[in-house]
């Protein structure tokens, strides 16, 4: 009896050391495929409206209209493709006590979008360049240019912080935006939207089709020629080594001869 209650007693032992190493195993194994479901969870909600740490309209636009008050995060990246120049365009029909012709105003936007585009692809291949015709602070003005590569928007961001446009100072920062699409007031494009142009979403000003048509053709073929005269440009210090090498080997050869 002793005997069999001291096996039971050993029985017991190993039973309760053996669920501690199930329940260990469980645990650690769980533990990760946890962490990875919620990574997975925090990157899928990351910027939108779930997400309780960063502000999902900031990702979205750019800018926010409680600013740096904000309760949410508003990550600047380090990197991107697209540029904010705050506050740029001055749109008269906001400033004037009178009216102005709608022709006229969209003949003075189209000398200013022109203006602004032709300096902004100096730095790098402009893939899409829109201005805010909203009135809210964090939005009037707004200038976005979506370039091909990040190093063409470093460049611009760089350059254009030290510049000044119409006698006031440029300021210009990465932006997070990355489709203009979810930016933008689709009320607007349809005229529904009832916000009007406090709208905490994009209301675009667009250009004359003409107009960015042009731009678009006159890029291209300015991004030929460049490749063109890359081409070329490589195939001279290519001839240049060529050449440095014959000469080398000729002189190289006479001094053989010679000796």
């Amino acid at each position: 009896m002793v005997g069999c209650m001291s096996s039971w007693v050993a029985f017991r032992g190993f039973s309760t050391t053996f669920e501690q190493r199930l329940k260990w195993r469980a645990y650690h194994i769980t533990l990760p495929l946890l962490s990875c479901t919620m990574a997975e969870y925090l990157a899928s909600i990351y910027g939108t409206e779930k997400d309780k740490v960063n502000c999902s309209f900031y990702f979205k636009i750019g800018a926010c209209r409680h600013g740096e008050r904000c309760s949410r995060k508003h990550v600047k990246p380090t990197f991107s493709q697209t540029i904010l120049i705050a506050n740029m365009y001055k749109n008269p029909a906001h400033e004037q006590l009178y009216t102005i012709p709608p022709d006229q105003l969209q003949q003075d936007f189209d000398l200013f979008y022109e203006d602004v585009f032709m300096e902004l692809a100096k730095f790098g291949e402009v893939e899409e360049m829109i201005v805010c015709d909203n009135i809210g602070d964090h939005l009037v003005g707004n200038v976005y240019c979506q370039y091909r590569y990040e190093e063409a928007a470093g460049n611009a961001v760089d350059s254009l912080n030290d510049r000044f446009y119409a006698g006031r100072p440029l300021y210009a920062e990465l932006s997070p935006v990355t489709d203009f699409r979810e930016a933008c007031c689709r009320q607007h494009e349809i005229a529904e939207c009832n916000r009007g142009g406090f709208c905490n979403f994009m209301h675009l000003r667009h250009p004359s089709r003409a107009l960015k048509r042009d731009l678009q053709d006159a890029q291209r073929l300015s991004i030929r020629e460049k490749e063109r005269e890359s081409r070329q440009k490589r195939r001279e210090e290519e001839d240049d080594r060529h050449s440095s090498r014959h000469d080398s080997d000729h002189r190289r050869y006479k001094y053989d001869d010679d000796r």
